[in-house]
């Protein structure tokens, strides 16, 4: 919004949908028309994908104030994966018509898409390394440290409102690995475990961790 002029964002206001989702409530479905661009009021969100045999795969955790999606609403193409809302969220549809303007009409938030799209990209950059160069530990914490991306994630707390099966599915390890992990990390007074959460303690530790510098 800091890039819009007034009339363009009253337009944005006005043509933007707010729903509400309990957690466990699909967002948005893999194969629906890419008709909305995603932005979280408040909760979090999870991007995911369910094989024909049931089994599933997350990509990414997307907490509040963070957008997800731009890339499907930019080429039209069906979504390729599934939302699904991690707690009790808000979120905010901005129509593609609306998204399109916008990229047409405002020369400040064209170079914010490319910044948010450049950081994306960075991300799951960032995520194969990881998952193919570090051990579990490492891929754990940088599961966690990503969500503190400042260009993807402005909004992010040290309470996060996650559960170890959730860092299980984002890490791409068992949840049992997962729970090592996270515990292991409690221990050297990085994070906190709490119920159905994750307290963050010590960023630049967790983060030397998810480089693989811990």
């Amino acid at each position: 919004m800091q890039e819009l002029t007034p009339d363009q964002a009253e337009r944005v206001r006005r043509e933007t949908i707010c729903r509400t989702f309990p957690a466990g409530a699909t967002v948005c479905m893999r194969g629906a028309p890419s008709a909305h661009w995603i932005g979280v009021v408040e909760g979090m969100l999870k991007v995911e994908t369910v094989t024909a045999g049931g089994k599933s795969a997350s990509f990414i955790g997307v907490p509040a104030g963070a957008w997800v999606g731009e890339g499907s609403v930019i080429k039209g193409e069906p979504r390729p994966y599934d939302v699904v809302a991690i707690r009790d969220s808000a979120v905010a549809f901005v129509p593609r018509a609306t998204f399109q303007w916008l990229m047409k009409e405002s020369h400040g938030f064209s170079g914010w898409l490319i910044g948010q799209l450049n950081a994306r990209l960075g991300h799951f950059i960032a995520m194969v390394q990881s998952l193919r160069l570090n051990d579990t530990t490492a891929q754990v914490a940088y599961c966690l440290a990503s969500l503190f991306n400042r260009d993807l994630y402005p909004g992010t707390t040290p309470q996060l409102a996650i559960s170890q099966e959730e860092i299980g599915r984002l890490s791409g390890v068992s949840r049992q690995i997962a729970n090592r992990a996270l515990h292991e990390m409690q221990d050297r007074g990085i994070i906190r475990i709490g119920y159905g959460s994750i307290e963050v303690l010590d960023l630049p530790a967790l983060q030397a961790i998810a480089s693989g510098n811990g």
